[in-house]
């Protein structure tokens, strides 16, 4: 087997594989990693390959490993490991052509299978190159003779033509919901906001600065300290950390009195959970969801896949004015034998004060002026966590501040429950749009006020205003565990990333947001009926057409006889030589015609004979004399176009 075919064979398989090592066992990545180096090796040094009784030993291993592994032998996981494993194996035995073939084949399946795990424009990209190897690898198979050059040419040409073919199907082919290729437990994993916070999760999770969603304003676009991104609300409280609790949705909310309107779209990227994400306080969504008597909204299943949605939200409100005694017991009530110092604090406050909207301000002017900081990395709490971060340590983030507000007011006998979500958002100047990222999460409380209904109190704008007017980094006195684009990088750089952004943006909304909806949208302006039977009649057309188009530029020379310059040339010369009694005939060679023509005109003999030998090198001695340079046949042409002007003047005279 030709060396040569060998390691671009290698190069297909690591090219292949070498995303998966980011999500495969690590035992799996070493022993593919470990038989690419050894396969590597036997074929530099010309060492026979092992012996098949050690490679099934080595597959009926890897097997049993996998089992163990993943405790199944079905599933996205397991299938992905096994062919990765079985496709690595398959290099130490390869000994024919079938079994080059069969890796190649192989190697096409795997590229598929990395879009299981990204499908981002790098990836997209990324695979593109990898193609391309193994197609160059394939013609390497075919046309052993080549040059190296040659095989890209073709490759690239082979994958241009595929295009148009690519783009029919992408646009016709019926759209379906839900991954084709998906089981139950290949459910992408759980990212951003969860169902539960206790203290630490939030910063630990603002340190990201991957896209938790992004916004297109379709009217005015509100102020920064109105941008609150609602998620789950959080009722129940153990002393440490706090739920969603059990029968929080029993009616309908209601809105009275909603003013500054909002439309804006969103994309949101997959998160595993049921929760949709809309500005405080959501009113009409396009897509089939619950709005809950606490304001959350759910989809019907997890967010698994990136979704698209409009929404209205009505930046000033009244809700839920006239509450439930039940959702009002439930926002009242705190777990037992927990902070007596912080149940202390708000008895007496409640003493002093009978009007519960001026208490919430003096809980807010105890934050402000007790010596609180805003930090990423707050000291660990004990038993009495409240207790300890407003008496003791006084550092924290904003899931401190909220958790440790609405504990006061409800000591306070004030109904209160905690709102996660996210504030703000970064403006991308190049695609019109906001970004909201894993850093931008945050929490704040809701009160119940008689006759004002459930009422938004940030008790972080008492201690870091900066967080709600500006961004995180402007907020915490130091921010170097925050990600280096969190914290304010040159402005070419961030530049560079927004432009990054915008074009991510369009992929994900043009490539792999082309579902049903969008792709109902685009036939309907083409005056396309949409049902899929016209589409698939549309497809078949399409396809039809293009094949028929590509036949027949494949045939064309079939309909148009064709010749080069040289040969030109040297037809002109013999049609001339037959004018004089020269006549060549048909069956007879360049070289036997040239001799002959010397024996009956002695004084052509020299040039004509150089003329023949120079038609034969052009015309014949490409594959059979590939050492001649192109630019030593530019001069043999050039030299033969003034022996036919010669030879054709002497003819004339």
């Amino acid at each position: 087997m030709n060396p040569s075919l060998i390691y671009f064979l290698l190069l297909s398989i690591a090219m292949v594989i070498a995303p998966h090592a980011l999500h495969l066992p690590v035992w799996v990545s070493v022993l593919c990693g470990v038989v690419l180096l050894w396969r590597t090796l036997l074929t530099y040094f010309y060492k026979p390959l092992p012996s098949h009784k050690l490679l099934i030993v080595l597959t009926v291993a890897s097997i049993g490993g996998i089992t163990i592994e993943f405790q199944t032998v079905f599933g996205r996981e397991v299938g992905v490991t096994l062919l990765v494993l079985l496709a690595t194996l398959k290099l130490m035995e390869i000994r024919a052509a079938r079994d080059v073939m069969a890796l190649i084949f192989l190697a096409c399946f795997i590229v598929i299978t990395n879009f299981f795990y990204s499908q981002s424009m790098v990836t997209a990209v990324y695979m593109l190159a990898t193609l391309f190897v193994v197609m160059t690898t394939w013609l390497h198979l075919e046309t052993p003779n080549a040059q190296l050059k040659a095989r890209f040419r073709l490759a690239g040409v082979l994958l241009l033509q595929a295009i148009p073919l690519t783009l029919i199907l992408f646009v016709l082919f019926p759209r379906v919901q839900g991954p084709l290729w998906g089981l139950p437990q290949d459910a992408h994993a759980s990212s951003g906001l969860g169902d539960t916070m206790s203290p630490g999760s939030l910063s630990k999770l603002s340190l990201s600065d991957a896209v938790a969603f992004r916004v297109n304003y379709e009217s005015a676009v509100p102020r920064r300290n109105q941008m609150y991104w609602r998620g789950p609300v959080l009722w129940d409280f153990d002393g440490r950390t706090w739920t969603l609790g059990h029968n929080a949705f029993v009616m309908p909310p209601t809105f009275t009195e909603l003013s500054q309107p909002m439309d804006y779209r969103v994309t949101l990227e997959p998160h595993n959970k049921s929760w949709l994400f809309a500005l405080d306080v959501p009113h009409q969504l396009s897509t089939e969801a619950t709005l809950t008597d606490d304001f959350q909204i759910l989809s019907k299943a997890p967010v698994t896949s990136r979704l698209r949605y409009r929404a209205r939200s009505h930046l000033v409100y009244h809700a839920n004015v006239q509450e439930l005694d039940t959702q009002l017991r439930r926002a009242l009530a705190l777990p037992a034998g927990f902070n007596p110092r912080t149940r202390e604090l708000a008895t007496t406050w409640r003493a002093q004060q009978s009007d519960d909207a001026l208490l919430v301000n003096e809980a807010l002017r105890y934050f402000n002026q007790q010596g609180f900081t805003y930090t990423l990395e707050p000291p660990p709490l004990g038993k009495h966590s409240v207790d300890d971060f407003l008496f003791s340590t006084k550092q924290g983030f904003c899931e401190y501040y909220a958790s440790s507000f609405v504990f006061l007011m409800r000591a306070a006998h004030i109904p209160a429950r905690v709102v996660t979500g996210y504030l703000g958002g970064e403006f991308n100047g190049v695609g019109k749009y906001y970004i909201v990222r894993q850093s931008d999460a945050h929490a704040w409380a809701e009160v119940w006020l008689s006759g004002r209904g459930w009422v938004r109190v940030d008790p972080t704008a008492a201690i870091a205003p900066g967080r709600i007017e500006n961004n995180l980094a402007m907020a915490v006195q130091d921010n170097s565990a925050m990600s280096f684009m969190a914290r304010n990088p040159p402005q070419w750089l961030r530049n560079l990333s927004l432009n990054w952004d915008a074009a991510a943006n369009q992929w994900n909304q043009w490539v792999l947001g082309y579902d049903s909806e969008r792709q109902f949208d685009f036939l309907t302006r083409l005056g396309m009926e949409v049902t899929w039977q016209k589409m698939v009649s549309w497809m078949g057309m399409g396809l039809a057409l293009f094949i028929a188009l590509f036949s027949a530029w494949m045939l064309r020379h079939l309909f148009h006889r064709t010749t080069d310059k040289i040969q030109d040339q040297w037809l002109n010369l013999c049609n001339r030589l037959a004018k004089v009694g020269l006549a060549r005939e048909p069956s007879e060679a360049a070289l036997a015609y040239a001799q002959r023509v010397a024996q009956l005109r002695p004084d052509l003999a020299r040039p004509f004979l150089e003329i023949t030998q120079g038609y034969n090198a052009l015309r014949y001695g490409v594959a059979g004399q590939a050492e001649i340079k192109q630019q030593q046949w530019l001069v043999q042409a050039k030299q033969f176009a003034r022996l036919i002007n010669k030879t054709v003047s002497k003819l004339d005279s």
